[in-house]
């Protein structure tokens, strides 16, 4: 019997220990949940998804003229990443410029996000030419928008509400006209 009361004896010592433990680990989980859930002031990230601050860029046109996303803010928005050698970037250019054409009055800017580190430069005068583009065509010389947005298939499409914070991202295409004057109302709402 003595044996049974030493192991009933250890047995009890260890279950308000566990319940010290279990309590602790509960209130320390508690405390970490209130701390980290709720708003803050801080900015949202720069991250390249829906819901999230647009990654800032400073980039330039093929005629040297400069565009900072962050310069925009109060405008709708579509950053269209793209390579004239991409079919279906070329497939939506045409429905882009149209689109681009009947809102830019409203507040919207299309920016046209070349590759160019992995594009030809010298297609990109004659590609401008050839769509009638009229909304900037900006210059990604080392990649580092690319990087930022996390570039993974060409096109891809962000568009930015008027506060930089990214509504949507289309990866792929070609986009259809529907679905961008879709987009583009929604932004500019």
């Amino acid at each position: 019997m003595a044996g049974g009361k030493i192991m009933y004896t250890t047995a009890v010592m260890q279950r308000p220990q566990r319940v010290l433990v279990y309590f602790l680990a509960l209130t320390l989980g508690a405390v970490w949940i209130f701390l980290s859930g709720g708003k803050t002031d801080r900015p949202l990230r720069a991250a390249p998804q829906a819901g999230f601050a647009a990654p800032e860029f400073v980039l330039q046109t093929l005629e040297g003229e400069e565009y900072s996303l962050s310069k925009l803010k109060g405008s709708a928005v579509l950053v269209n990443l793209w390579a004239t050698w991409c079919p279906p970037c070329r497939a939506e250019m045409p429905a882009i410029e149209r689109v681009y054409r009947e809102y830019k009055s409203r507040g919207f800017i299309a920016l046209a996000v070349n590759a160019t580190y992995q594009d030809d430069p010298a297609q990109l005068a004659p590609f401008i030419r050839e769509y009638g583009l009229t909304f900037p065509v900006l210059l990604d010389l080392s990649g580092g928008t690319g990087a930022a947005y996390e570039l993974r298939a060409l096109p891809s499409s962000f568009f930015i509400n008027r506060d930089g914070v990214i509504e949507e991202v289309v990866i792929g295409g070609p986009m259809s006209e529907a679905l961008l004057r879709a987009r583009v109302e929604r932004l500019l709402e």
